[in-house]
């Protein structure tokens, strides 16, 4: 009675469908999970290709633009300029923050030290003294200063 059940294999443990040599489970129909993967994957490409409409039609063009070309082809396109240097973001600059140091062109990727002055410097070079600064560090100064500390008038007081 013993060997019988040897023989078996569990109720979990099953071969793929496919025969491919993996184990298969009810909840994937029998199938291993490559083999499961593959299939879902023909019925997805399978659904979309059957469900998607034909490019060839002109209801598909979305840009009012290009429906006007197609119904009239005499229509000339106007494209409006656009200034590309003031639509740069903030993170477009970032993005295009030299990598190298100014004054002795070492590599200093994140470790690199803005300056005042505009410029990107490795930490040998971020001091202003080192690499020789342009910024006018004593005018900027006094700007925040007298922007911190307004000038207080008093009323003046009548005499008796």
């Amino acid at each position: 009675m013993a060997e019988e059940h040897r023989c078996q294999t569990p109720e979990g443990h099953r071969l793929c469908a496919n025969n491919c040599g993996f184990l298969g489970s009810s909840t994937t129909m029998n199938l291993c999970s490559n083999c499961y993967g593959d299939l879902c994957l023909k019925q997805q490409a399978s659904s979309l290709s059957a469900a998607s409409p034909p490019s060839t039609e002109i209801a598909s063009i979305s840009t009012p633009a290009i429906q006007l070309l197609v119904q009239n082809p005499s229509a000339e396109l106007e494209i409006p300029a656009k200034d590309a240097p003031a639509t740069i973001t903030a993170t477009e600059q970032q993005q295009k923050r030299p990598n190298r140091c100014t004054t002795c062109r070492k590599r200093v990727g994140l470790t690199g030290f803005k300056c005042r002055c505009g410029t990107t410097f490795c930490g040998a070079h971020r001091y202003p003294e080192v690499h020789g600064c342009t910024f006018d560090f004593k005018s900027a100064g006094r700007e925040e200063i007298a922007k911190a500390n307004p000038l207080v008038k008093a009323a003046k007081l009548q005499k008796i």
